[in-house]
């Protein structure tokens, strides 16, 4: 498929980009041209061809409208120009439309490169296709004429296509046969049998054939200025979806992550991060589990003393006791005697009974009777509930 073109040339270069240069030049309706950067179907486009003129052979520059209209189409018929805008050429010389075109009415049409669509799921995206030098891309067509009801003349034009190349195979099954040379071109305009065509009706496999995306806006035909070849970073050149579901930061040789683990406790709760040296282990300042008291700085003997450390010591967890606490032996001494000073279950149950208040001390009330005599139970040490609560 070659659906869309850039054709920005001067009509004084088209024949010269066709090769023809040494020819006397014949330019008919060229007045209809109107260079653009996004030629579609239906639109006016430069067709190169040759002519037999009184004063000999010459190139002529016939400015056609791009989509083949067959001569035996209806005069009545609106004619659609996206319906034969590209003829396959394995098959030109067996269907109708174009059989007959072939023996008289081949030519040529120069573009400076053409655009492709890749699917990329539900979304397509366009390339711009090109030559790498900067020359104009020459295409081998066909041309028609038709006579509508009116009796004016239509010309228009259908250009070939080929299998993709093997550079080209990834982006889609068909390209525009290119004419790269001289001797191709002389080929496909003087050729006189199918052998000499077949030779040039073939996929270009030239390294100098380049590509890259450009942007989705293009596929509008309203949209026709320079934006259309600027280059764009493709999706297939992006961050793959594989890197989506790695984990996040880097690991370094321990396997350990370079990046902080965020914390959900408030900012009231949150401890001061330990400050990690090149061995990964904590900074030899105790923060944060204990008291300020129990904060020291260790001297430099013990700094290398852990610094010195196995590996599997190194690498080994703090073990804590049920209290939360450090075991003794991981602090000085000092530290230990704040540790042991905080209240176990027994202090507590010592204390709890400290702070109950006396009940001998407490006067009891005089324990009576509803009509306010004496209890029989009175000489008994435990008063009962009634001897509390009296009514009146």
């Amino acid at each position: 498929m070659c659906g869309r073109a850039r054709c920005t040339l001067r009509p004084d270069d088209i024949a010269r980009a066709c090769y023809l240069n040494t020819l006397p030049t014949q330019n008919i309706q060229m007045d209809r041209y109107r260079p653009s950067y996004n030629v579609s179907p239906g639109a006016n486009l430069p067709v190169v061809r040759r002519g037999g003129g009184t004063e000999g052979e010459e190139a002529i520059v016939h400015c056609m409208k791009w989509g083949l209209v067959p001569s035996f189409t209806k005069k009545s018929e609106k004619p659609d120009h996206y319906k034969m805008f590209n003829a396959r050429s394995e098959s030109v010389c067996e269907k109708a439309s174009f059989r007959r075109l072939v023996p008289k009415n081949r030519c040529l049409v120069a573009v400076e490169g053409f655009y492709e669509w890749k699917k990329d799921g539900s979304k397509k995206q366009p390339y711009y296709i090109h030559l790498k030098d900067g020359r104009p891309l020459v295409f081998a067509a066909l041309f028609d004429s038709w006579a509508n009801s009116e009796g004016e003349i239509l010309y228009t034009c259908t250009i070939l296509t080929t299998s993709s190349s093997s550079a080209l195979q990834w982006l889609h099954d068909r390209m525009p046969v290119i004419l790269g040379d001289k001797e191709s071109t002389d080929a496909w305009l003087n050729g006189s049998s199918s052998s000499q065509f077949n030779t040039v009706l073939k996929p270009y496999e030239d390294p100098d054939l380049v590509w890259y995306p450009v942007t989705q806006a293009m596929g509008k035909p309203s949209f026709e200025g320079p934006e259309c070849i600027k280059e764009i970073q493709s999706k297939n050149e992006q961050r793959p979806i594989s890197k989506f579901f790695s984990t996040k930061g880097i690991k370094n040789e321990q396997g350990l992550s370079n990046e902080p683990v965020k914390s959900n406790l408030p900012q009231s709760l949150k401890e001061e991060p330990a400050i990690e040296n090149s061995t990964g282990l904590p900074s030899p300042t105790v923060k944060g589990d204990h008291d300020s008291t129990c904060s020291r700085s260790v001297p430099q003997e013990e700094s290398t003393w852990f610094t010195n450390l196995p590996k599997s010591l190194k690498q080994e967890p703090e073990t804590e006791d049920k209290t939360g606490l450090p075991f003794p032996g991981d602090h000085d001494s000092k530290c230990d005697e704040e540790a042991t000073k905080l209240p176990i279950k027994r202090d507590f149950e010592e204390f709890s009974a400290d702070s109950k208040p006396n009940t001998d001390t407490v006067e009891k009330p005089s324990p009576v009777t509803k009509k306010g005599k004496l209890n029989k139970n009175a000489g008994d040490k435990q008063p009962t509930l009634f001897s509390y609560f009296g009514k009146s």
